[in-house]
């Protein structure tokens, strides 16, 4: 059977398959959080904003990439790195343009805002991508790169066409926050520190905990919002 890159021919096509189907499943989560992040910017600034947010997901992911099993055995990296996206989600979720300000600062403060917001979830999000594209490569190099550079198409198209869909269908915004929140409470449930400290029959059933980060997210960002309404 034939070599490729110290890979059977086989086993490269389906290594090259999962890194596809994880670029583009894991790819989204990014692309939501820079759509949700970027919603409130000026449309000449939202570009900017993808084009940060896309650079930022990328370079973590390439420093990642290489620590991703120890960091992901880590001892409360997945604890923390889940109560950051439940923070980010309630933000993003009841973040609104600050009208009371000079529209140049107001816009400033929400462009770097926006790009630092991006960063941190992009961080948090890229383990599990990181880890997911090295267990999948086996350690070949060049299934490394394609992953990361493919990540980069997926992640400015899928912002692009997210701002787009929640201009039209306000409600995406809602499900998106609401992502950030199962995505947050799955983290918390897989981190070492939490599996010692919940009982045997929560950790059995982690759905329980991924809906509730859902339901935090959702409640307190709403909660949030008719506080700052009223």
């Amino acid at each position: 059977m034939e070599i490729i890159m110290g890979m059977s021919a086989e086993a490269f096509a389906i290594a090259l398959l999962q890194i596809i189907a994880i670029d583009i499943i894991l790819g989204g989560d990014n692309a939501i959080v820079i759509a949700l992040a970027c919603r409130n910017l000026p449309p000449e600034e939202r570009r900017i904003g993808i084009l940060w947010g896309t650079a930022g997901a990328i370079v973590l992911r390439v420093i990642l990439v290489f620590f991703a099993s120890a960091l992901m055995t880590t001892p409360g990296l997945r604890l923390i790195g889940g109560l950051l996206l439940l923070w980010i989600g309630v933000k993003l979720l009841t973040d609104t343009s600050n009208q009371h300000f000079d529209k140049k600062i107001a816009q400033k403060s929400n462009l770097l805002g926006a790009i630092k917001t991006i960063i941190i979830a992009d961080f948090v999000m890229s383990l599990d991508n990181a880890l997911a594209i090295a267990a999948a490569s086996k350690g070949n190099l060049f299934l490394v790169v394609f992953g990361l550079v493919l990540s980069v198409p997926i992640i400015i198209a899928g912002s692009t066409l997210i701002l787009r869909m929640m201009e039209r269908f306000p409600f995406i915004i809602l499900i998106g926050a609401g992502l950030l929140g199962w995505l947050g409470g799955d983290l918390i449930a897989n981190d070492s520190i939490t599996q010692i400290i919940l009982p045997e029959t929560i950790l059995q059933t982690p759905w329980v905990i991924a809906s509730l980060g859902t339901g935090i997210v959702i409640g307190f960002g709403k909660l949030l919002m008719l506080r700052r309404s009223s």
